[in-house]
C-alpha cells in the first residue's frame, strides 16, 4: 500500500482537470481509471445480503444470505464476522472491490419499508452489528461502505426529506453506528439523499466534522447513487466521490469553480488522496489487481448461510410444541403459499439473484424423507402483483427452451438484439444504438385452466398481446423519480386472460423506452386462486389430519421494500384467517413469519408455536427445517421491538409535513419509547426463546467506579432445562435518581452469550463501556458523565430483567 509521500507524488503528476475526473464515477458501478499513475478503476457492488456485480442479470448468480434483521437477531458477532468473510469471497469472485454494506440506519417506525437491510432499532446493537461485518468483509481486502450517513430511517419522499433532529439525539443514537464503523476501519461512508436540519446530507457539515475531523475518518465520503445535486456546496463539503457517472454536478463545473476560487484547490487534492489511499488499499493502485479466479460454490458456503438461518430465526412463542419429533411424526401439514415460494429478501436495490432458493416446504420434505409424509396446501392466493414468468411457466418461443425470448427493437421495429434469458424480469435489457422498444415474449405452460392474472411493470407506453389479442395498450407515466422505483421496482399493471392447460399461447410483452423511465420490464403471470372459503377449508382438513401442522403466513412483494413504506403492518385478512384455521384443527400448529420487519399476529396466543423466520436467504427452508425439527437450537432475539398493533407504538410517522420530518421522540426510540409510554408490546427488544430454560441467579460488580472507566459485570445462570443450550445475557443501565439529564427509562449496554449443558451454571461476564454511561452535552460540545448512582439490570430481554445492582460513578480526580 502506498504511503502518503507516494501518494503526494502522485498528486503533483495530475492536472487539475485530470484530478476532478477522478471524483465521478466513470460508469455506474466504477470509478475512473488514471494511466498515468497506475491507477486502475474500482468496481463497487450492492451488498447487504449478497453481490450482486456490475448488472442485474439472472444468470449471474450469487450467495444470499439472510437478511441484515435476521443477521443482527443472531446477537453474535463472531458469526456475522465470518459471513462478512463470505461476502468478500463472493466480491472477489466478481471481481468487486468495494461491497455497498452495511446498512446502519435504525428501525425508527416499524412501518420503515427497508427494515430487512437495516439491523435493529438500537444504536448499540447495530454499531456492534455493523462492526463486525465490516471487519469480516475487509479482512480479506475488499472495502465496505458504511451508509446511508444520516437519518434516512425510512423511505417516504427519502429523496428530499429534511429530517429535524436535536444534537444530542443525533450523537447518541443516529451517528453513533458510524461512529462505531469508523472504529472498525470502514474505508468508505455513503451519504444519504435526505437532509438533515435543512441541508442536503452530500453537502453537510457532519461529512467533516464529527466524520473526518474528530473521528478520524481517512476513508472515502461516496454518494448515494445520484444525490449529488450541486457543485460547489458539495465540493466544499466532506463528499469526496460522485457516483454514478460519467454525467454529474462536478466534472467542468467544478473545474470552473476551483478556477474562479469558489472551491479551494487544497479541498480537491484531499478528495483525491482519499481516493488514491482506497484504490492502494484495494491493490489498483501502481499493480495489476488479479481478481481471484472464478470457483464453485462450496458447501461450506452454503452451510454457513444454513447456520445463520437458524441462528437468527426467533422463537417468538412455543407451548410445548417444538421441537417437533420425527419419529413421532406419520403424517405433516404444511401450510400457506408462502412455504413453497417462500420470500428470501426484500425489494430494491440490495436484491440479487440467488444462485438456489430452498423453501420451507423443500426444507421440511427434505428433513423427514424417509420418515414422514408432507403435505403442502397452499391456502389463499396470496395478494400482489403475478410473479415473473420462470423456467417452469414460459418457453422461448423461437428456440422452446425454457424461459423468455428478450428482443429490442428499433422505430420501425426492426430487431436490433435477441437473446435467451431465464426470468420474465430484466431490470437491464441491453440498449444497442437506436433502442425504442424492449419486447419480452414466452410460449405460456398454463397447468391450470382459468382465468388467469397477467402483470407487465415499466413506465412509458405498455402493450401485451396473447395469440395476437390486445390485453394491454396504454402510456404509464412515472410518478416519482426515485431510482429504486423507476430502475428496480415499477409498478405493475395487470389484466386477465383465460388460459387453458396444455396449451401453449403465445404472450408479447412490449414497452417504449423514453428519456426519465429507465428500461426495467417485468412480465409475470399467476395462475387462478382457489375460492378463499374452500381453500380454508382445505387447510383446515390437512391440518387435522396431520400430526403436526407448519402454517408460514409473510409480506408479499409489494411490501418491504427499498422506495416505499408501508401503510400498514397487517398481513390481510387472508393470512390470518389461514393461521387461525389451522391452529383451531391442530394444536400442535407452528406459525412461521417469513418477514422482514414487524406485522401484527392478532393469533399469536392461538398457536402452539410461532417462529420468526426473517427474510432467510436462499437456505432458508434447509435452517428452518433444523430448527423445527429439532437439530438446531433457534438462536435469534428480537434487534427491534413489534407491537401487537400498529396504534400501540410510540414511533410510526414516516410521512414528512411540508418537507420535514421531526424526530420529536428524541432519544427515546425502539424500546427506548415503549418504556417512557409506559406500554407494553407483543414482544420486547432482545426477547427470543431456546429449547433450554435459563434461571438467572446472581448480578455482581463494583459498587463503585470512575468517570470514563469501563465496567465489568458477572451474571451467574443455571440450564434449568432438558438439553444444552445458548443464552444471550443482555445488560441495561437506569439512571435512578432526578437530574437535569432526560435519560431514557433504560439503555442496552451490553451482551455476550454463554452455552451450558442441562443443570450446569455458567458465569457471563458483560463489558459496559464508559460510553454507556455518557450523554452528549450539547453546551459543552462534548460527551459527559454524570456522577452518581446508576442502576444495572440483567435479564433475557428489554422487559425482562430480573437481576439489578447499583454502580455509583464518581467524577475523576
Amino acid at each position: 500500500m502506498a504511503d502518503e509521500d507516494e501518494l503526494d507524488r502522485l498528486l503533483d503528476k495530475l492536472t487539475l482537470r485530470s484530478r476532478v475526473r477522478l471524483l465521478t464515477g466513470a460508469t455506474t458501478w466504477r470509478t475512473a481509471a488514471e494511466p498515468d499513475i497506475a491507477l486502475g478503476e474500482l468496481v463497487l457492488s450492492d451488498g447487504p445480503a449478497g453481490v450482486r456485480g456490475e448488472s442485474w442479470d439472472e444468470r449471474a448468480t450469487s450467495v444470499l444470505l439472510p437478511s441484515a434483521s435476521a443477521l443482527a437477531a443472531t446477537w453474535d458477532e463472531r458469526l456475522v464476522e465470518e459471513l462478512g468473510g463470505l461476502l468478500a469471497s463472493e466480491a472477489r469472485r466478481k471481481g468487486v472491490h468495494v461491497i455497498l454494506a452495511p446498512n446502519l440506519n435504525l428501525h425508527r417506525s416499524p412501518l420503515a419499508g427497508r427494515h430487512f437491510e437495516c439491523f435493529s432499532e438500537d444504536p448499540v446493537l447495530t454499531g456492534r452489528m455493523g462492526a463486525a461485518l465490516i471487519r469480516g468483509i475487509q479482512a480479506q481486502g475488499v472495502a465496505a461502505t458504511a451508509k446511508h450517513f444520516v437519518a434516512n430511517d425510512a423511505e417516504t419522499d427519502r429523496l428530499t426529506v429534511d429530517v429535524r433532529i436535536d444534537e444530542r439525539t443525533l450523537r447518541e443514537v443516529y451517528l453513533a453506528p458510524f461512529e462505531a464503523a469508523v472504529a472498525a476501519g470502514v474505508r468508505l461512508v455513503m451519504a444519504g439523499y435526505n437532509q438533515v436540519n435543512g441541508t442536503t446530507m452530500t453537502a453537510h457539515e457532519l461529512l467533516t466534522a464529527p466524520l473526518k475531523s474528530e473521528w478520524g475518518f481517512d476513508g472515502v465520503v461516496v454518494s448515494d447513487w445520484g444525490a449529488v445535486r450541486g457543485t460547489r456546496q458539495t465540493a466544499r463539503a466532506g463528499l469526496d466521490l460522485q457516483m454514478p457517472g460519467p454525467a454529474g454536478q462536478w466534472g467542468e463545473s467544478l473545474v470552473r469553480a476551483v478556477e474562479a476560487g469558489e472551491v479551494e484547490e487544497p479541498a480537491v487534492d484531499d478528495k483525491v488522496r482519499r481516493l488514491l489511499r482506497l484504490a492502494a488499499w484495494c491493490g489498483v493502485l501502481g499493480r495489476p489487481y488479479r481478481p481471484a479466479r472464478p470457483h464453485p460454490r462450496s458447501r461450506r458456503a452454503r452451510a454457513l448461510a444454513r447456520r445463520a438461518v437458524a441462528a437468527g430465526a426467533v422463537l417468538l412463542a412455543n407451548r410445548g410444541v417444538l421441537p417437533l419429533d420425527p419419529a413421532r411424526l406419520r403424517t405433516v401439514a404444511v401450510i400457506g403459499a408462502a412455504a413453497a415460494r417462500t420470500r428470501t429478501q426484500g425489494g430494491g436495490s440490495a436484491g440479487v439473484f440467488p444462485q438456489d432458493e430452498v423453501s420451507v416446504l423443500d426444507g421440511i420434505r427434505a428433513g423427514l424423507r424417509g420418515r414422514a409424509r408432507v403435505v403442502h396446501v397452499p391456502g389463499p392466493a396470496p395478494d400482489g402483483p403475478p410473479p415473473p414468468l420462470d423456467l417452469d411457466l414460459g418457453s422461448d418461443p423461437r428456440t422452446t427452451t425454457p424461459g423468455v425470448l428478450l428482443r429490442v427493437l428499433d422505430d420501425s421495429g426492426t430487431e436490433l438484439h435477441a437473446e435467451h434469458r431465464r426470468s420474465g424480469r430484466q431490470l437491464e435489457p441491453p440498449l444497442p444504438p437506436g433502442a425504442h422498444t424492449v419486447e419480452i415474449s414466452a410460449r405460456l405452460h398454463p397447468r391450470t385452466s382459468g382465468t388467469w392474472r397477467i402483470g407487465l411493470a415499466g413506465f412509458g407506453r405498455l402493450s401485451l398481446h396473447l395469440d395476437g389479442h390486445p390485453l394491454l395498450d396504454g402510456v404509464f407515466a412515472t410518478t416519482t423519480d426515485d431510482p429504486a422505483v423507476i430502475h428496480v421496482n415499477p409498478p405493475t399493471q395487470v389484466v386477465t386472460a383465460h388460459l387453458t392447460a396444455g396449451t401453449t399461447p403465445l404472450l408479447v410483452a412490449r414497452r417504449e423506452l423514453a428519456p426519465g423511465t429507465g428500461r426495467a420490464t417485468v412480465v409475470g403471470a399467476a395462475p387462478p386462486g382457489p375460492d378463499p372459503a374452500e381453500a380454508l377449508a382445505a387447510a383446515s382438513r390437512a391440518a387435522r389430519e396431520a400430526d403436526a401442522a407448519v402454517v408460514v403466513v409473510g409480506t408479499g412483494e409489494q411490501h418491504e421494500s427499498e422506495g416505499r413504506d408501508r401503510p400498514h403492518l397487517a398481513l390481510g385478512t387472508d393470512q390470518d384467517a389461514l393461521v387461525r384455521a389451522v391452529a383451531r384443527a391442530n394444536p400442535r400448529t407452528v406459525a412461521v413469519v417469513n418477514s422482514g420487519g414487524p406485522v401484527e399476529l392478532p393469533w399469536r396466543d392461538d398457536v402452539g408455536a410461532l417462529l420468526l423466520a426473517w427474510f432467510p436467504g436462499q437456505e432458508g427452508g434447509g435452517g428452518l427445517a433444523d430448527v423445527l425439527l429439532g437439530r438446531t437450537e433457534p438462536g435469534g432475539r428480537l434487534p427491534t421491538t413489534w407491537p401487537a398493533r400498529l396504534a400501540d407504538a410510540p414511533v410510526t410517522r414516516t410521512r414528512p409535513d411540508a418537507g420535514r420530518l421531526p424526530y420529536d421522540e428524541g432519544v427515546h426510540v425502539g424500546h427506548r419509547g415503549w418504556l417512557r409510554a409506559r406500554r407494553t408490546p407483543a414482544y420486547w427488544f432482545g426477547h427470543g426463546l431456546g429449547y433450554t430454560t435459563w434461571a438467572h441467579e446472581e448480578l455482581s460488580g463494583p459498587a463503585e467506579t470512575a468517570a470514563g472507566e469501563d465496567i465489568t459485570v458477572r451474571v451467574r445462570l443455571r440450564n434449568t432445562g432438558p438439553r444444552a443450550g445458548r443464552a444471550v445475557v443482555q445488560v441495561y443501565l437506569a439512571r435512578p435518581a432526578a437530574t437535569a439529564v432526560a435519560y431514557p427509562e433504560r439503555w442496552l449496554a451490553g451482551w455476550t452469550a454463554v452455552r451450558a449443558r442441562p443443570g450446569d451454571t455458567v458465569v457471563a461476564q458483560v463489558r459496559i463501556p464508559a460510553r454507556a454511561l455518557c450523554h452528549w452535552d450539547v453546551r459543552a460540545g462534548g460527551w459527559r458523565t454524570e456522577p452518581g448512582p446508576y442502576r444495572v439490570l440483567a435479564g433475557r430481554s428489554a422487559g425482562d430483567l430480573p437481576l439489578s445492582l447499583e454502580v455509583r460513578v464518581r467524577d475523576r480526580p
